[in-house]
């Protein structure tokens, strides 16, 4: 099938299938007697690893130490538990950082007037002004 279709049963675009063969995560396909990109059950199969853990949030390099380990059937699994663990924390740390700054951005909206008054704590904070307490 054409990179067309194989973008199609993945839902992976061309332009992605494009990239991932030129860094080397996806093998470069085979090429039909005029030059397009032929691809068959194998990189289908590829294709669809790498979706599912895109959509996982790995990294390309996450991706590309998960697909080694995937092609060597020889893998201690201990290896992959270990990806994926470390990428656990990550997403982990990632969360709460994002859960303090929507604490902060409450905090904030909580103390704004939301009236037609130009004052406003969400403004002062993003532009870094310090309340004195003294009128300019």
């Amino acid at each position: 099938m054409n990179i067309g279709q194989a973008a199609a049963m993945t839902g992976i675009s061309a332009k992605m299938i494009r990239y991932y063969e030129s860094i080397g995560l996806l093998e470069p396909a085979a090429r039909n007697a005029s030059g397009y990109r032929s691809y068959g059950d194998k990189e289908l199969h590829t294709l669809r690893f790498i979706r599912r853990a895109r959509d996982l949030g790995f990294s390309v390099a996450q991706m590309q130490e998960l697909l080694a380990l995937w092609r060597d059937r020889d893998r201690a699994s201990a290896e992959v538990k270990r990806i994926a663990l470390q990428h656990v924390e990550g997403l982990e740390r990632k969360a709460a950082e994002l859960q303090q700054m929507a604490d902060t951005l409450r905090h904030l909206a909580d103390h704004c007037k939301g009236n037609n008054r130009p004052e406003c704590p969400i403004i002062d904070e993003l532009g870094g002004s310090v309340d004195t307490g003294k009128a300019p």
